[in-house]
C-alpha cells in the first residue's frame, strides 16, 4: 500500500549530500527504517529526512534543491 510522506518542516530539499554526490535513494529503491531519504535545508542547518517505514520508494513528488512547504508531499513509499 502506497502512503506519501510529507516534508517536516519548511526549507530546501536536497536529495543528495553535496553537488556531485550520488542521492540518498532514487526511484525503485529499497527502504529500511532510518534510511535517509533527503535533507532539507533552512538558513544553513540541514535536517535529514529519515524513514520511519521501511518499503520502495515508488516516486519523488519534488526536485533536488526545490523549496519544500511543512506538510508537502516529498515522496510515495510502498510499504
Amino acid at each position: 500500500m502506497a502512503k506519501t510522506i510529507q516534508a517536516p518542516l519548511p526549507g530546501t530539499f536536497y536529495r543528495a549530500a553535496a553537488p556531485g554526490e550520488p542521492a540518498f535513494k532514487s526511484e525503485g529503491d529499497a527502504v529500511a527504517v532510518g534510511d535517509t531519504i533527503g535533507l532539507i535545508e533552512v538558513m544553513k542547518s540541514f535536517t535529514p529526512v529519515v524513514a520511519e517505514e521501511a518499503g520502495r520508494l515508488l516516486a519523488f513528488h519534488v526536485e533536488n534543491e526545490d523549496a519544500v512547504m511543512a506538510g508537502q508531499p516529498l515522496y510515495d513509499l510502498d510499504a
